[in-house]
């Protein structure tokens, strides 16, 4: 019961943070193409590559610190749901281009940004 409080803590902040980034993203860049989606799942990406090597391979902290940050914080901020629905309305409205660009950079961006949040953490 208690590593759910823990996740449920993390996932508070993770959300307030998710939101907060995306709008500032969007204030930016504008709301032409999901920017905020994108970058909240970039950096996610980034923090848990990174975050699992310190917390898992470096440091061994216990599973609550990990329940908080990785499964409650980084959870609730990265959006795979937002995504999924951004992608789907540039499909229905007709714009393949955007939509595929999504997809792209999405999954590449993501997977690049995890893999150098381990190099990252395993440098350190």
């Amino acid at each position: 019961m208690q590593q759910l409080l823990y996740i449920a803590a993390g996932g508070a902040l993770g959300a307030v943070l998710r939101y907060g980034v995306s709008n500032g993203v969007h204030l930016i860049f504008g709301r032409a193409f999901p920017y905020g989606t994108l970058t909240v799942n970039v950096l996610g990406s980034l923090l848990i590559g990174f975050l699992y090597i310190l917390l898992i391979e470096r440091y061994s902290l216990g599973p609550n610190v990990r329940a908080i940050l990785i499964i409650g914080v980084l959870g609730a901020f990265t959006t795979f749901s937002a995504f999924s629905l951004e992608t789907y309305n540039l499909l229905e409205n007709g714009e393949f281009i955007k939509a595929i660009l999504n997809i792209l950079l999405s999954v590449t961006l993501c997977l690049l940004a995890a893999w150098a949040g381990v190099l990252i953490g395993r440098e350190l």
